[in-house]
């Protein structure tokens, strides 16, 4: 289950999440996760996979359902991948950390969404 914190920020955010247990993975869906300009959909589901050990093991890649493309067409690198959860067919965002950038018992679901929202806006550079 997610610390208590990153559940008291998500309930405030994004109030349609919810947990699931895939294996040992800890996945945390937030529905209707808006999307800049200049992606569409307007409105996507983020899937999150968090290994064991999270919030110690960073958290690594996220996952959209429908898949979010650029409005005027360009590709999206590293994001051409889809994989199949929950029944449904999920656009893998291949998005690393670099080492040393999760700080154990600092980060939470609230630092790394600011990098994935981080990320969707660079994606929409020309």
């Amino acid at each position: 289950m997610l610390p208590a914190d990153d559940r008291a920020y998500l309930a405030e955010r994004f109030p349609r999440f919810t947990e699931t247990v895939d294996g040992r993975t800890l996945c945390v869906v937030l529905h209707e996760f808006p999307l800049p300009d200049g992606l569409t959909p307007a409105h996507a589901d983020l899937l999150l996979r968090l290994a064991p050990g999270y919030p110690d093991v960073p958290p690594d890649m996220w996952w959209f359902e429908p898949a979010a493309v650029r409005t005027d067409g360009k590709p999206i690198p590293a994001t051409r991948v889809t994989e199949r959860y929950f029944g449904k067919s999920w656009q893998r965002w291949s998005r690393h950390l670099a080492p040393n950038q999760w700080r154990p018992g600092v980060d939470s679901l609230q630092t790394f969404l600011a990098l994935v929202e981080k990320d969707l806006v660079a994606a929409t550079a020309p």
